[in-house]
C-alpha cells in the first residue's frame, strides 16, 4: 500500500509518529488484519510492528481481537477524532489545573525567591538579550508591560500601532486602571487611525511623520528598554529582531530624547486619555 508522505505528515495532528501512521492507515484499508500482514503492507519492520500496534491500541486507534493468530480491528476515523479530542481536552485541563495549583503553592514562592536572589547578583550589563521572531517580541513586551508601575513610553510604526491595538489592548486597559501613564508616538494614518482610536482610550497618542522619525521601541518605568532593529515593512515577522536591556542610564537617555521630540508633536484628535 502506497501512502503519500504529505498525507502521513498530516496524521501527526492525531499524535501519531511515522510507523503508527503507516500501520493505522494500512489497517484502515483492510478493516481487520494480523501484525505480519500489516507489517508487509505498511513496510514497517516486523520487529517494531507489535510495539507500534500496542501503542495504537493504548491510544484508542485500534482494537486487538483475541485468538490465534492475534488480529487487529480498525476503529472508525470519526470515532478516533472524538477520542483524540477528548484526550487533548483532558490533558489540557489536567495541565491547567496543575499550573493553577502551582501558582498558589510554596514552590512558586521558592522559585521567585531564587530568581530575586539571583537577579541581585547580576551585573546591570548582563541584564540584556536578543529576541527573535515577532511573536516572541510581543510575548516579551506583554510581560514587560505587565510589570509597569509608573510610565510606558512607546514609538512605533503605523503597522506596529495596528498590531498593538489587536494584540495588547487588554494590557493597556489594565495599565490605565493602575494609573500607569502611557505615551505613544506613531504615524496616525488611514491604516492606523482605527487602532489609534482604540488605544486612545488608555494612552496619549501623538502623530509623528514616518519620514521624520522611523523607530520602534518601548520603555517601561524609565529603566527597561526593548527596541527593534529592523523596519517592519522590510522584514518577515519570523525574522524580526529586538534587543532588550535593563539599564536606567541608557533608558533615561533615550526617554529624554523622546520627551524633547514629544513636546513638538501634535496631539491626535482621537485621544481620550490625558
Amino acid at each position: 500500500m502506497i501512502v503519500q508522505k504529505e498525507f502521513l505528515s498530516k496524521l501527526k495532528d492525531f499524535g501519531l509518529n511515522t510507523y503508527e501512521s503507516k500501520l493505522w492507515t494500512a489497517l484502515l484499508s483492510r478493516g481487520i488484519s494480523t501484525a505480519g500482514e500489516l507489517s508487509d503492507i505498511a513496510n514497517v519492520p516486523r520487529s517494531r510492528s507489535y510495539d507500534v500496534l500496542e501503542s495504537l491500541e493504548k491510544k484508542g486507534f485500534i482494537i486487538m481481537k483475541l485468538g490465534k493468530p492475534i488480529k487487529y480491528i480498525a476503529v472508525p476515523p470519526e470515532e478516533v477524532v472524538e477520542r483524540v479530542k477528548k484526550r487533548i481536552l483532558d490533558d489540557s485541563e489536567s495541565k491547567l489545573n496543575t499550573l493553577k495549583s502551582l501558582k498558589s503553592s510554596d514552590v512558586l514562592d521558592e522559585l521567585n525567591l531564587l530568581h530575586n536572589q539571583g537577579v541581585e547578583l547580576v551585573e546591570p550589563t548582563d541584564l540584556s538579550g536578543s529576541i527573535k521572531g515577532r511573536n516572541n517580541l510581543y510575548n516579551h513586551l506583554e510581560s514587560a508591560l505587565k510589570g509597569a508601575e509608573k510610565t510606558v513610553t512607546m514609538m512605533t510604526t503605523a503597522q506596529g500601532l495596528a498590531r498593538k491595538a489587536e494584540l495588547m489592548k487588554s494590557v493597556f486597559s489594565k495599565l490605565a486602571k493602575k494609573g500607569v501613564k502611557i505615551k505613544i508616538a506613531a504615524p496616525v494614518t488611514k491604516e492606523s487611525k482605527e487602532a489609534a482610536k482604540e488605544l486612545g482610550e488608555y494612552a496619549e497618542i501623538r502623530h509623528i511623520e514616518e519620514k521624520e522619525v522611523n523607530a520602534r521601541f518601548c520603555l517601561v518605568d524609565g529603566k527597561e528598554l526593548t527596541f527593534m532593529l529592523m523596519d517592519d515593512k522590510d522584514v518577515h515577522p519570523t525574522y524580526d529582531v529586538g534587543i532588550w536591556v535593563n539599564t536606567m542610564f541608557f533608558a533615561n537617555a533615550l526617554e529624554n530624547l523622546f520627551d524633547s521630540k514629544w513636546k513638538g508633536l501634535k496631539k491626535s484628535d482621537i485621544n481620550k486619555a490625558s
